[in-house]
């Protein structure tokens, strides 16, 4: 509704193409490095992890392969995952990967229904799933409250403050969930797209969020790390005829969200560093190819390096924490970017930078210096609003300097696409009733 227009207008492939054209090629250039760190020591390792974790336990593969060592199995099931994925992404072109991702996502949610219904089956005994299902309402009703309270893990204030930035940017500026809507037909397809995902996403708390209440409820206080809760429960809860099928399904998400990752990957390298700084006169061809060798090293660098997240603790809080270091800092910018046309190129490169300083120092050597003692935990201040304040810090910035220093001509974002930039006409519906499912989800499960 308010980002894809731009973006699309603007006839990008990446989003730190959309910096450049806001700003220069130096904000371009450090948006691009932070993305391919990201995804090279985050995203890749982490997609590669979490999808061996769920494949070790649902298969039971340390019993399969008679392997006992943990770390080895996981070594090798990361291997194994990412090798398949680079053979799954040369299976064909974009349309024929659009086609298997969409089936893996039907499979998926279909699959991830399934897992809800049986565990609550499970939970239930001879009641059924009715029963189970009023047993988490007894026995856990704060895990089934939509509204945290103010010493839970996420407070409902921070709904307004750094979770909401998390998910703006992961939803409208993140390059690998958002590349596929660049190349949409139009701009009323591109909105149709988008609008479904929203809808499906709604479907979260029934195929995600109930598993791991009910996980939570069967496996508290046994000896079950919270990143092998969810295999676990697949494992112990669905018919054996059914867990293959869901296996295969699993399998087929995990290569659909490498593949995303690794495209991205190549698209940020090749257009953003490769073409732009290290290579400009290289040939089409030249720049594939070396895209592709780039690509390849960062799949075995993850491959090999996967494993290591194991010992991070709750892969969820690290993954939040580290995606945090560079969501925010970007996010202000392309927000300024969009909506103040004065805000000088220095100063949204140095916002960048402060906020890089800000939260790496908050989040990470702050705990390191502290032995182990988080920023959240010491000062008892959220972490989410610490990304909140950071990032009205930036825009801060950014602001005074627009009124301060601002550039001597506003930049006018200029129409650079063929396709048809016709809205659909039916997003504000389409927006109103997710805003209204949304509210009634929220008070439904209000406490």
């Amino acid at each position: 509704v308010f980002f894809l227009p731009k973006f699309l207008r603007a006839g990008i492939t990446t989003v730190p193409q959309f910096l450049e054209k806001a700003f220069d090629k130096g904000t371009q250039t450090l948006a691009n490095t932070i993305f391919l760190a990201a995804y090279a020591l985050l995203l890749i390792p982490i997609i590669l992890y979490s999808g061996a974790k769920g494949l070790i336990n649902i298969m039971d593969l340390k019993t399969m392969t008679a392997i006992e060592s943990d770390y080895l199995i996981l070594q090798i099931t990361c291997v194994g995952i990412g090798i398949a994925g680079m053979v799954y992404a040369r299976l064909g072109g974009l349309r024929t990967l659009a086609v298997l991702d969409t089936i893996n996502g039907i499979g998926l949610l279909v699959g991830g229904f399934m897992i809800a219904w049986f565990a609550l089956r499970h939970l239930g005994g001879d009641g059924g799933v009715s029963s189970g299902w009023q047993t988490l309402r007894e026995v856990h009703p704060e895990r089934l409250d939509s509204t945290g309270e103010s010493g839970s893990e996420v407070p409902f204030a921070t709904l307004f403050t750094g979770v909401a930035l998390l998910n703006l940017f992961y939803w409208c500026t993140n390059q690998q969930i958002i590349q596929r809507t660049f190349g949409a037909s139009s701009l009323a397809e591109g909105q149709k797209g988008v609008l479904l995902t929203a809808g499906l996403k709604l479907l979260g708390p029934v195929y995600l969020v109930l598993p791991g209440i009910i996980a939570y409820h069967l496996y508290f206080g046994q000896d079950v790390n919270n990143d092998d809760a969810y295999g676990k429960l697949v494992a112990d809860v669905l018919p054996p005829h059914l867990t293959g099928f869901f296996a295969a399904v699993m399998v087929g998400a995990i290569l659909s969200s490498f593949n995303a990752a690794l495209n991205s990957t190549s698209a940020l390298f090749s257009i953003g560093l490769y073409k732009h700084k290290i290579n400009p006169v290289a040939s089409d061809e030249k720049t594939v190819k070396t895209a592709k060798l780039f690509v390849t090293v960062i799949a075995i660098a993850a491959m090999l390096g996967a494993p290591l997240l194991s010992k991070t603790g709750s892969l969820f809080s690290y993954l939040q924490t580290m995606n945090a270091i560079y969501f925010i800092p970007i996010f202000a910018v392309v927000v300024m970017g969009m909506l103040n046309r004065r805000v000088p190129s220095k100063a949204a490169l140095a916002s960048m930078v402060v906020g890089l300083v800000i939260l790496i120092s908050t989040l990470i050597i702050y705990p390191a210096i502290n032995e182990g003692e988080s920023f959240e935990k010491v000062t008892g201040f959220s972490n989410f609003h610490l990304m909140g304040i950071t990032f009205a810090i930036l825009v801060g910035i950014m602001f005074i300097a627009s009124l301060l220093a601002p550039r001597a001509e506003a930049w006018t974002m200029k129409t650079n696409t063929p396709i048809d930039m016709t809205p659909w006409k039916g997003v504000p519906i389409a927006s109103g009733v997710l805003i209204t499912l949304v509210l009634i989800i929220y008070i439904s499960f209000h406490r």
